[in-house]
């Protein structure tokens, strides 16, 4: 039996600003013992099936692209809809993939510049063929 992802953690300078954003974005809950000042916070996932989010306090500034990231896919809204809300929540625009025949996606930062995707939901992708048009 294989494992499963327990957590995706942040490297950050507020843990409870971080968390709090996330919590918006994902409909997370705060760990009950979290408060502002913490140098560690903890999100949990409104099910069993998907990963914890930790959020730990780090000195240093963050400097180069993340190697790793989270793609979201909007489950009752279109990418675009998605994106608009998310924007609203405090992140920024990193890169706009998204093309004019619908395709593509959206590359964003959260408050400290943790890149993540969104990406086309599921019934937007329902006719395209390609491997890069199911991103």
């Amino acid at each position: 039996m294989y494992p499963r992802i327990r957590n995706i953690s942040f490297d950050c300078h507020d843990t409870y600003a971080l968390a709090g954003f996330w919590a918006a974005v994902l409909g997370y809950a705060r760990h009950s013992e979290d408060a502002p000042g913490d140098p560690e916070a903890a999100l949990l996932p409104p099910d069993d099936a998907t990963p914890n989010l930790f959020f730990q306090e780090v000195p240093e500034e963050k400097v180069t692209k993340n190697r790793l990231h989270i793609c979201l896919e909007p489950v009752d809204r279109t990418r675009d809809e998605e994106v608009e809300r998310v924007l609203g929540l405090g992140a920024t625009v990193v890169a706009d993939r998204r093309h004019a025949d619908g395709t593509g996606w959206a590359v964003l930062a959260d408050p400290e510049g943790n890149e993540f995707c969104v990406v086309r939901s599921a019934g937007e992708r329902v006719a395209t063929t390609t491997v890069e048009d199911q991103l």
